[in-house]
């Protein structure tokens, strides 16, 4: 039974939004786990999402963007009116605010913004104009700020006076500011509810606490938060003054999104997520754009075979090994990308260091491109007898492979240093390269050693 009822739960929240009860219908998304409800979401069509959106609060459609995708959240807000909009965007986290305006155009998150309160739009527009992942993109303006001249009673009572106002806010740890908005120490809560009243905040904060600035990387971050323990690290402008809280959760989800797109890049799906929910135009174009140009690249090394097609012809027994040399080398050659990009990721390495890069991938190729040579030249020599098929494929394959390797290490930084994304666009040079330069050792081995391959 429950299989049966996972399976139709986007009916059943379908049936509950076209007959208009709001209170069935939040009391069925409140049984339901997070997972389900962005399945069941994706399945309705636009007059339904919206329609779902508008029987709930303000507050309680937010709550509900919050378990989903930043994109498909943005594809919700799409078919809401501005006004609709404006008031679910409002009840959001200052984080989460940012990341689904970023992901609309620039009309359409202009005009939400402007239907906003002042100061809420004030803020987003601030937090909008951080690089997405940076410490300023991804931090929170939900925090707890208290003057250096306060002591322990001050904050209790005003914690106390704004209970309800703090509710929303992940409270971890207190932060000291001076009269100008510097951040000048840190209180975890424990320390603060097991102080006296009248202990000043200076005598128990932790002074000189670790902090970044708005334009920390999230490579940084990350490695921040792998040694450290922290919930949260203050972020702070260009005079250090307080102005967020970067959290360990968002600094891990942006970590597991940049990995997602980075697959989607190399998979071919470009332009951003892409989901089945989506109009069948926006996914067409955003397959066809990669797949066009692939076309191209695959005529080039075509056009490699086309020039010797008559070697081809006279020695058949080499077209089983053009595919296998080409996967084959592909195949090490995406090794070498994945770990130059890795690199890249990391900081480990800069486009500059194409010299070292290179040297290190030769060293891999030789030993890698001898070793697959050999393989593969036993494999014709034990299938057809011809020593000189399996010195052509076993050669051909070996400098293939040193080949891949060195251009797979090299092309993602040279990509990097032009401003391009690696990710994007080393598969497919790469792919070009091995495919044309494996067809032309194969073919062109053969050629020389023509007679000795026909006899026989």
């Amino acid at each position: 039974m429950p299989t049966e009822t996972a399976r139709n739960t986007w009916a059943e929240l379908q049936e509950l939004v076209q007959r208009g009860d709001a209170e069935a219908l939040r009391q069925y998304l409140r049984e339901l786990p997070p997972g389900e409800i962005a399945r069941a979401i994706s399945r309705l069509n636009g007059t339904d999402r919206s329609g779902l959106l508008t029987l709930l609060e303000p507050g309680e459609a937010a709550d509900l963007i919050e378990q989903l995708s930043d994109t498909q959240a943005a594809d919700l807000m799409e078919e809401l009116s501005v006004s609709q909009a404006a008031a679910i965007v409002g009840e959001m986290v200052s984080d989460r605010k940012a990341d689904i305006l970023g992901e609309l155009g620039k009309r359409e998150a202009e005009a939400i913004l402007t239907a906003m309160d002042p100061e809420g739009a004030k803020r987003a527009r601030q937090l909008l104009s951080y690089a997405p992942d940076t410490a300023g993109g991804l931090m929170i303006t939900e925090f707890l700020a208290f003057s250096d001249k306060l002591n322990v009673g001050d904050v209790l009572h005003d914690l106390h006076e704004n209970a309800e106002r703090y509710s929303d806010y992940a409270i971890q740890y207190t932060y000291v500011v001076s009269d100008f908005g510097a951040l000048v120490g840190v209180v975890p809560l424990r320390d603060l509810v097991l102080s006296t009243n009248v202990t000043p905040l200076t005598s128990i904060m932790i002074k000189e606490p670790l902090k970044v600035r708005f334009d920390t990387r999230l490579d940084e971050l990350e490695q921040l938060f792998d040694r450290y323990t922290f919930l949260g690290i203050p972020v702070t402008d260009l005079e250090g003054q307080l102005i967020g809280v970067v959290q360990r959760a968002h600094v891990e989800k942006a970590v597991s999104e940049r990995a997602d797109r980075t697959f989607l890049r190399f998979s071919g799906i470009i332009g951003g997520d892409e989901f089945r929910s989506m109009p069948l135009r926006t996914r067409s174009f955003r397959r066809l754009s990669w797949l066009s140009l692939n076309i191209l690249l695959n005529l080039i090394s075509a056009s490699v075979v086309a020039i010797y097609q008559d070697t081809l012809v006279a020695v058949i027994a080499l077209a089983p090994f053009l595919p296998i040399i080409s996967d084959m080398s592909g195949c090490s050659g995406n090794q070498a990308v994945a770990v130059s990009i890795r690199e890249l990721t990391l900081g480990l390495i800069r486009p500059r260091d194409l010299a070292r890069v290179f040297f290190k991938e030769v060293q891999v190729g030789i030993l890698n491109g001898i070793a697959l040579g050999l393989l593969i030249c036993g494999v014709a020599l034990l299938w057809k007898g011809n020593p000189y098929l399996g010195i052509v494929v076993g050669v051909a394959l070996c400098l293939n492979t040193l080949l891949s390797v060195c251009l797979g290490g090299l092309i993602p930084m040279m990509l990097r240093l032009v401003r391009m994304d690696p990710a994007l666009a080393a598969a497919p040079m790469l792919t070009t390269c091995t495919d044309m330069c494996g067809f032309f050792f194969v073919l062109s081995l053969a050629t020389v050693w023509l007679p000795e391959l026909t006899t026989g």
